[in-house]
């Protein structure tokens, strides 16, 4: 396991942003996940685990606290490279795979989803989670994941998505527009910041990516036999493909 430097290259305010977000809510990011999801993330992480082969060499892409990365192990006995932009997040991560004890089987590094540190085909699949929308260009990152998986190989990702049915909708309105900020505003001011921007952020993500659209954009990236499965009322979303 190790971290490596991140490639060179002045990030752009979006990836400037992003960083500084998850900076200060390193060591409590799944909490946040917990609440957006309806307390639901574990099972949608088990989910998208479920789509990758069993035994295979994963890359996990904004890997973070290494949620996925472990349960890539536990349940698919996979080897697995995790890649972040963020070098707390990736602390956490760290600790936590050295207290699973599976520093052996998760190699952790430093990096940026635009400039994948990897050669082609290097990777039987790759998953990632609540990615694209921190990224300037989310095609052009697909088409950058795609590049570095076998032909054949799964590509799967995880991210929020705003319920369809009305009386639904406004109840995750009301928890991302209020009860995310004042819990945020009761606990620290990177709290205060996280809570008052992940909900406007989804919401605009699905405006610009809606998911009936989003297997069109897999596609051009490359991708084939795209699919996707709303999870918990569509507050998440799981889209796999193959390389």
């Amino acid at each position: 396991m190790a971290l490596r430097a991140d490639p060179p290259g002045a990030p752009s305010e979006r990836a400037r942003h992003a960083r500084r977000l998850f900076a200060g809510i390193a060591d409590r990011y799944d909490l946040m996940s917990e609440i957006l999801s309806y307390g639901r993330s574990r099972a949608w992480r088990r989910f998208l685990v479920s789509r990758v082969p069993v035994g295979a060499r994963v890359l996990d892409v904004a890997t973070g606290t290494a949620a996925v990365a472990l349960e890539l192990v536990r349940r698919r006995d996979a080897g697995v490279v995790g890649l972040d932009q963020s070098g707390p997040m990736l602390g956490e991560g760290l600790r936590r795979v050295a207290a699973a004890g599976l520093g052996h089987r998760v190699r952790l590094l430093l990096g940026k989803a635009e400039r994948l540190p990897f050669p082609d085909r290097a990777f039987d699949a790759l998953t990632f989670t609540y990615l694209l929308r921190y990224v300037d260009d989310p095609r052009s990152v697909l088409a950058e994941m795609a590049r570095v998986v076998r032909p054949g190989g799964v590509v799967a990702a995880l991210e929020f998505g705003v319920p369809s049915h009305p009386a639904l909708r406004a109840g995750w309105r009301l928890q991302t527009r209020v009860g995310l900020p004042v819990m945020g505003a009761l606990t620290s001011p990177a709290w205060r910041e996280a809570g008052t921007f992940l909900g406007p952020s989804i919401e605009d993500f699905r405006q610009r990516w809606p998911v009936a659209g989003e297997a069109r954009a897999w596609e051009a990236a490359g991708l084939r036999d795209v699919r996707i499965r709303k999870l918990t009322f569509g507050a998440g979303v799981v889209v796999w493909g193959r390389a």
